[in-house]
C-alpha cells in the first residue's frame, strides 16, 4: 500500500522541480473571472454613502431624496444614528440602482447630520496624544538592562520606525450576491472561501447550509480579506430587499481609506555592547497606531533578542481607519526598529554588521545555525566582503553606493484543510478543496501534491477549489495555506490510490502492499515489469469511481523559518532618490514543492518590500482627518524601473527539507525594508530613522547630519 508520508528525495517525481503556474493561461488571455467579472441578469450596482469626518456623531440620516433618484431600487441604512463614527470612511448608508452612475447621483443625495468632534490621526508619541488616546500594551524585562548598559562599551540611541501604509490590492474588495429563494451565492474577493459563508449566514440570519460563496481568482488580498465586511450583509440585504443580484465593489479612493491598512510601529533604543561587538543590552519605547483599536504587541527586539533587555509598548488610538494583518503583520516594522538599531550599534563599535551578525548570532535561539548559513550564503552571492565599506568613507562625488543587511523569521505550519480525491473510470482525477488562490500558485501546489502521489503529470489533475460548497479548508493567512491544502490533498490522494491498488492487486497477482503508482503506471515496486498503465488499472473500476477524503496531517507539514536579505543600493546626495542596485535573498520553507512557486514568493516579497521601503505611505490630514493620497497618483509603488536587480536561492537539501511543508507567502517581505534602510546608512554615513525613505527624508537627514558635523 502506498505510504502518504513524503517520499525520500531520491523517490521523487515531481516535488522540487519548477512547475509554471497552471492558471496562467486563463489570468493571461483574460478568462479566469473575478469578482469584478461577474455580471448576472439584471444585476444592480451598489454604492456606499461614507462619513466625510474623522470623527463625529451620527444625528440623523434623511434617505428620502435618495430614494426618489432614477434607477435607486434599494436603500439600506448600515449605521446607527446616535452612535459616533470613528475614522473617515465608515460606512453610513448603502443603496442599488441600476446603474453605477444612478447609484453615485444617488449616494450624493443621501442627508447625515452630524455632530463634529475632536480627531486624531497623526502617529505622534504617547505623551502628546493625550488622555484617552492611548492603551497600553505590554511591558517585559530580562536580565539585568540597566547595570549592562552602564557596563557596556559602547552605547547607542535612536528612533526608528515605519508609518502606516494600505493594503493596496489591485482588485478591490467587494462582492456579487444574489438570492435564489432563501439562498444566497456570493462572489467575493476574498481569502477566506469557508469562513466567509459562514460569517454571512450569521450576519443575515440563515444557515450556513444556505449560503454559497465563490472566489475563483483574486487580485491581491494581503490579510485584509478575511471577513464579509460591513459591506458584504449589506450587498446581500440590497439584494433581497430589490430582489435582484447586486454587484458592489469598493471605488479605489475607498479601498485605500476604509479597506485596512498596516499599523504604524515607531520606537525610541537604547543599546549596549562590548568593544569585541558582543551585544549585552536593548532598552525600548515603543508605540504606534492601529486606528481607533488597541492594536497588538510587537515582537521587539525582533529574532536577535539580548540577553538583558526592557520593552515596554504603547498603542496610540487615532481615527485613522482599521488596522488590519497585513503580511507577516507587525514583522517588518519590527525588523526595521531592530535590525536599524543593530546596525547603528555596529557603526559605532565600529564593526562589519556582517561581523556582528555572526559574531551575536547565539541570540537569535534555535535557528542560529540556519540563520548562521544564510547569512554567508547571502554576504557570498551579493560579494559583500569585496564591496563593503565602512559609513564615511564613500569616493568622492554626489551619488554614494551602499550595503546593508537583515534577518527574519516567521511560522507558517498549515491550517485545517479538508480535501476529496476521485479517480474515475477514464483515468481522470479531481481534486476538490474549499480553499482558494490569492494568486500564490495553490492550485499548482494541489495538483503537483497529486501527481506525486499517483505518478502522473500536472496536467492529468483536475484542481477544483474557490467555492464553499467544497470540502472546508482554512482562511489563506499566516503562511498556512500550502501546509494545509497539501497535506489533506496527499492523504485523500494516497487514500484513493490504496482503494485502487486494492482492486487492481488480482490483475497483477500481487498483493495491494506489493504494488506502487509511478511514471504512468501501477506496478509491482520490486518487479516493474509487472505493471500496467494508469488508464488499464482504473479501468478495473467498471462504472463506479473511487472517491476518497483526506484531512490535514501535522506529520507533513512544521513550521519556523528563517532568511537573511542583503541589499546593494546607490544615494544621490544631491537629489535624495535611492535607487536599489541587487538583493539578494536567501530564504528557507522546510520542503520546496515546486521550485519555481517557491522563487516567485520571494521575488513578490521583495517586489512589495521595495515599495513599502521606499514609496508607501497613508499621508493624513491633521486638521481635516482626511487621507491625503487616496489614489494611485499620490499613493506612490515601485514600477520595474525601481526595484533593481534580484536573486534568489532557496534553502534546501539536509536540515531544511526533512521539515515538512512550511509557508512562504509573508517571511520574505519582512527584512527589505531593513536591509534597505541599513544600506542607505552605510552609503551617506547617517541614517534616516524612519521608512519610507523619501527624498525628502534623505535630504534631511545629510542636512541635519551636517549642521551636527557628524557627516
Amino acid at each position: 500500500m502506498a505510504d502518504y508520508h513524503w517520499p525520500p528525495a531520491d523517490k521523487r517525481f515531481l516535488i522540487g522541480k519548477s512547475f509554471t503556474r497552471l492558471d496562467g493561461p486563463a489570468k493571461s488571455s483574460g478568462r479566469a473571472k473575478y469578482a469584478y467579472d461577474i455580471n448576472r441578469r439584471g444585476m444592480l450596482y451598489g454604492k456606499m454613502v461614507l462619513s466625510p469626518h474623522a470623527h463625529a456623531k451620527v444625528k440623523s440620516i434623511d434617505t428620502a431624496a435618495a430614494e426618489r433618484m432614477p434607477g435607486v431600487r434599494a436603500v439600506l441604512v448600515m449605521f446607527e444614528p446616535g452612535k459616533e463614527v470613528l475614522w473617515a470612511g465608515q460606512e453610513i448608508v448603502a443603496l442599488a440602482a441600476d446603474t453605477e452612475d444612478q447609484a453615485r447621483d444617488a449616494a450624493r443625495a443621501v442627508k447625515i447630520d452630524y455632530e463634529v468632534l475632536p480627531h486624531l490621526v497623526s502617529d505622534v508619541t504617547p505623551e502628546k496624544a493625550g488622555a484617552g488616546r492611548t492603551s497600553a500594551g505590554s511591558e517585559a524585562k530580562e536580565g539585568d538592562p540597566d547595570a549592562a548598559m552602564a557596563a557596556a562599551d559602547v552605547k547607542v540611541e535612536g528612533t526608528y520606525g515605519a508609518g502606516i501604509i494600505t493594503h493596496c490590492c489591485l482588485e478591490a474588495h467587494g462582492q456579487v450576491t444574489e438570492w435564489e429563494a432563501d439562498k444566497l451565492t456570493m462572489w467575493a474577493s476574498s481569502q477566506n472561501v469557508t469562513g466567509i459563508a459562514g460569517e454571512m449566514s450569521k450576519a443575515l440570519s440563515i444557515p450556513a447550509s444556505n449560503v454559497r460563496t465563490i472566489t475563483q481568482y483574486m487580485g491581491g488580498g494581503f490579510g485584509s480579506k478575511f471577513g464579509a465586511d460591513p459591506w458584504g450583509p449589506a450587498c446581500a440585504n440590497l439584494s433581497k430587499k430589490a430582489g435582484r443580484p447586486v454587484k458592489m465593489m469598493l471605488e479605489r479612493d475607498q479601498e485605500l481609506i476604509e479597506a485596512g491598512a498596516r499599523p504604524s510601529i515607531y520606537a525610541k533604543v537604547r543599546l549596549g555592547a562590548k568593544k569585541d561587538g558582543t551585544l549585552v543590552a536593548w532598552d525600548s519605547e515603543s508605540w504606534g497606531t492601529s486606528g481607533p483599536q488597541g492594536g497588538g504587541n510587537p515582537p521587539i527586539p525582533y529574532v536577535m533578542r539580548a540577553p538583558n533587555r526592557r520593552t515596554k509598548h504603547t498603542a496610540v488610538l487615532t481615527n485613522t481607519g482599521p488596522g488590519r494583518a497585513w503580511r507577516a503583520p507587525n514583522h517588518p516594522q519590527s525588523c526595521v526598529i531592530t535590525m536599524c538599531a543593530l546596525d547603528d550599534l555596529a557603526a559605532a563599535i565600529p564593526m562589519d554588521p556582517l561581523d556582528f551578525f555572526l559574531k551575536n548570532i547565539e541570540f537569535t535561539g534555535e535557528r542560529g545555525k540556519s540563520y548562521h548559513e544564510e547569512l554567508l550564503k547571502a554576504a557570498d552571492m551579493i560579494e559583500w566582503k569585496k564591496k563593503w565599506r565602512p559609513r564615511s568613507t564613500q569616493d568622492s562625488g554626489p551619488v554614494k553606493r551602499g550595503l546593508g543587511l537583515s534577518i527574519h523569521t516567521w511560522g507558517g505550519g498549515g491550517h485545517q484543510s479538508n480535501a476529496t480525491c476521485t479517480i474515475h473510470p477514464d483515468g481522470s482525477v479531481e481534486i476538490n478543496i474549499g480553499s482558494q488562490d490569492l494568486g500564490t500558485g495553490t492550485r499548482t501546489i494541489i495538483a503537483l501534491v497529486a501527481g506525486e502521489t499517483f505518478g502522473l503529470p500536472l496536467s492529468a489533475i483536475t484542481v477544483n477549489i474557490g467555492d464553499s460548497r467544497y470540502p472546508a479548508s482554512g482562511a489563506s493567512g499566516g503562511s498556512t495555506t500550502v501546509g494545509g491544502v497539501s497535506a489533506s490533498t496527499r492523504r485523500a490522494a494516497t487514500n484513493a490510490l490504496n482503494e485502487l491498488l486494492a482492486k487492481v492487486a488480482p490483475y497483477l497477482d500481487a498483493k495491494p502492499d506489493d504494488l506502487e503508482a509511478a511514471e504512468g503506471m501501477v506496478r509491482v515496486a520490486q518487479n516493474p515489469g509487472r505493471a500496467m498503465t494508469w488508464s488499464q488499472a482504473c479501468a478495473k473500476l467498471g462504472a463506479a469511481p473511487i472517491s476518497a477524503a483526506g484531512q490535514r496531517s501535522l506529520d507533513l507539514i512544521s513550521s519556523g523559518v528563517g532568511g537573511a536579505q542583503m541589499a546593494e543600493v546607490t544615494v544621490d546626495t544631491e537629489t535624495g532618490i535611492v535607487h536599489i542596485e541587487e538583493i539578494v535573498a536567501v530564504q528557507d520553507c522546510g520542503l520546496v514543492l515546486n521550485q519555481k512557486t517557491a522563487e516567485s514568493q520571494v521575488f513578490g516579497a521583495l517586489i512589495m518590500g521595495v515599495t513599502y521601503a521606499l514609496y508607501e505611505e497613508k499621508l493624513m490630514d491633521e486638521q481635516t482627518g482626511l487621507c491625503l493620497n487616496p489614489d494611485m497618483e499620490f499613493y506612490k509603488l515601485a514600477g520595474l524601473a525601481d526595484i533593481g536587480k534580484f536573486r534568489v536561492h532557496m534553502m534546501t537539501g539536509p536540515g531544511y527539507d526533512e521539515r515538512g511543508v512550511i509557508g512562504l507567502g509573508e517571511p520574505p517581505v519582512v527584512s527589505p525594508g531593513a536591509a534597505i534602510s541599513n544600506a542607505v546608512a552605510n552609503a551617506i554615513g547617517v541614517r534616516v530613522p524612519t521608512i519610507p525613505i523619501t527624498p525628502a527624508k534623505v535630504l534631511a537627514a545629510l542636512e541635519g547630519a551636517a549642521s551636527t558635523g557628524r557627516a
